[in-house]
C-alpha cells in the first residue's frame, strides 16, 4: 500500500492547463460513439484507469479505436454490437457501469459487467429496477443490486419514470435505454442533476427535450451523428487546487480549458460564498461552455450547504477541507448520496477531519464542521480517490500523510505531479 507525505511550501501563484480531462465526459464520449455509424474524433480523452477501462469495453463491443500521436482518438463503431466472450471490467467507475446498463439493455446479446471491490459494493438497483420495469433482463448479486451484473439485451418499452433521487447516472442510463424504446419516454427527477448526457446527445442529433426537471426522449430512428469533441478539463479535479488557493490566504490558482457547465461549478460558487475570490471566463461554447477559472485565497467563513447537492456531490470532500480552515461552522445537509460513493464519504470525511483535530458532528445525510486549526495527521483514503486528494490538498496548509493512494490513478494520473508545484511532496513509498 502506497503512502504520500505532503508539507506546505508557503504562498503560491499557480497556473495550469494540465488538470485532468473531464472524467464524466470522457466516459460518455466512449459510450456514445457506439450510437453512430461513423467514426467519432475525441481529443483530450482522459487516460486514467477508469476511463481506459471504458475504452476497453467499447473495443470489446466491436469498435475499432485508433490513437494518434497527439493522443486524439478515432473511434469507429461496429455495424452491430459484438457479444463479448469475456466479462466487461468497469474498474472503479459508477458512471461507466450504470450508463452501460442502460445502453446494453437494448443491445442484442449477453453481457456481464463488474469492477473492483469498491464498485462491486455500490448499489445498482436504482438503475436495474427501472430498467427491468420496462423489459430489461438484468440480474446480479442481491437481486441485481450488486455487480457482477448480467444483462441480456431486449426491445424495451417506452416509459414515464419519476426518480426519487437526483442522479445523472440514473438519468443517463434511462435516456440511453429510451433511445431504443418503442415510443416516446419521459424522465423526471426531484432536483436537476448534471446534464452532460442530454447536451451531448442533442449535439449528436438525438431528439431530447429538457424542461426544468422533466426530460422527453424520442426513440432513435437512425444512427446519430458522430462526436467531434475536445474534452474540456474536469472542474471536479481542478477544484482540489481551487481549495488549495482558498485555504492559503494570498495564494492564487488559474485553471485553463475548464468545463464551465453550471451543474459542474457549484462548488466554486460555495467557495465564493465563503469569501474566496473566484472568476469564470468563458472562451467557447459548442457542446459545453469552456473557459478559465481563477481562484484567490481570502479569509474564509463558514457556510450552510443544503441546496443543489447533486451539483457538488463529488466536490464535498474537498470542500470539507475549506470548511475546516474557515471561521465558524459549516453545515452539509441533504447529502445522503455521499454514503454510497466510492467510500461512505460522510464517514470518511468525519473520521479523517477528527484525526486532524477538527470538531465534526455527523448526521445521516451530512455533517457539521467547526472550523479551526488543522493539525498534522495520518489519514486513510478508504480506497476513495477524492478522499485521498482532498487530504493531500490539506497538506499545503499543514503536514499530512495519506495512506492507500493508488486510487488517485482512477481519475487524476498527474495529480501528484501538479501537487508538487504548490506543496512539498515526498515520493510515494511502499509500506
Amino acid at each position: 500500500m502506497k503512502t504520500l507525505h505532503v508539507k506546505p511550501k508557503g504562498h503560491f501563484s499557480f497556473t495550469t492547463q494540465s488538470i485532468a480531462s473531464d472524467k464524466s465526459i470522457s466516459h460518455r464520449c466512449a459510450i456514445f460513439s457506439l450510437l453512430s455509424d461513423r467514426a467519432s474524433v475525441i481529443e483530450n480523452y482522459l487516460p486514467a484507469e477508469d476511463t481506459l477501462c471504458t475504452l476497453s469495453i467499447v473495443e470489446s463491443l466491436g469498435a475499432h479505436i485508433e490513437k494518434k500521436e497527439d493522443g486524439t482518438l478515432i473511434i469507429t463503431p461496429p455495424d452491430e454490437i459484438v457479444e463479448p466472450p469475456l466479462i466487461l471490467d468497469c474498474g472503479n467507475s459508477g458512471t461507466a457501469i450504470r450508463l452501460l446498463m442502460g445502453f446494453l439493455s437494448t443491445c442484442k446479446g449477453f453481457f456481464v459487467l463488474y469492477g473492483d471491490k469498491y464498485l462491486c459494493s455500490r448499489p445498482m438497483r436504482r438503475v436495474a429496477d427501472p430498467l427491468r420495469s420496462i423489459g430489461a433482463l438484468i440480474d446480479g448479486r442481491s437481486n441485481g443490486n450488486f455487480a457482477p451484473l448480467s444483462i441480456r439485451g431486449e426491445k424495451l418499452k417506452a416509459f414515464h419514470y419519476e426518480s426519487k433521487i437526483a442522479s445523472a447516472q440514473v438519468k443517463s442510463a434511462l435516456i440511453l435505454a429510451a433511445l431504443h424504446a418503442d415510443g416516446v419516454s419521459t424522465f423526471r427527477e426531484p432536483e436537476l442533476s448534471r446534464d452532460h448526457s442530454e447536451r451531448m446527445l442533442r449535439g449528436m442529433g438525438a431528439q431530447i427535450v429538457s424542461e426544468g426537471l422533466h426530460v422527453s426522449i424520442h426513440p432513435q430512428t437512425a444512427p446519430l451523428n458522430p462526436l467531434h469533441m475536445k474534452v474540456p478539463n474536469d472542474p471536479s479535479s481542478g477544484f482540489f487546487f481551487a481549495v488549495a488557493a482558498a485555504i492559503n490566504t494570498g495564494s492564487s490558482v488559474t485553471l485553463h480549458n475548464m468545463l464551465l457547465n453550471p451543474t459542474r461549478i457549484e462548488a466554486y460558487n460555495v467557495l465564493q460564498r465563503m469569501g474566496a475570490e473566484v472568476q469564470f471566463i468563458e472562451k467557447e461554447n459548442v457542446y459545453e461552455s469552456v473557459g478559465d477559472i481563477i481562484i484567490t485565497g481570502k479569509e474564509l467563513h463558514g457556510v450552510d450547504v443544503s441546496e443543489n447537492i447533486a451539483w457538488l456531490i463529488d466536490e464535498l470532500p474537498a470542500l470539507s477541507i475549506a470548511f475546516a480552515c474557515a471561521k465558524g461552522k459549516s453545515l452539509v445537509k441533504n447529502a445522503h448520496e455521499l454514503r454510497v460513493k466510492e467510500s461512505d464519504r460522510i464517514s470518511s470525511v468525519v473520521n479523517n477531519l477528527r484525526l486532524c483535530g477538527i470538531a465534526v458532528e455527523e448526521f445521516e445525510d451530512g455533517y457539521e464542521v467547526s472550523g479551526g486549526a488543522l493539525h498534522s495527521a495520518s489519514i486513510n483514503s478508504f480506497g476513495d480517490h477524492r478522499i485521498a486528494m482532498s487530504f493531500a490538498i490539506a497538506g499545503t496548509k499543514v503536514a499530512m500523510e495519506i495512506e492507500d493512494i493508488e486510487c488517485i490513478n482512477t481519475s487524476f494520473p498527474n495529480f501528484i505531479e501538479l501537487l508538487s508545484q504548490i506543496g512539498d511532496v515526498t515520493p510515494c513509498k511502499l509500506n
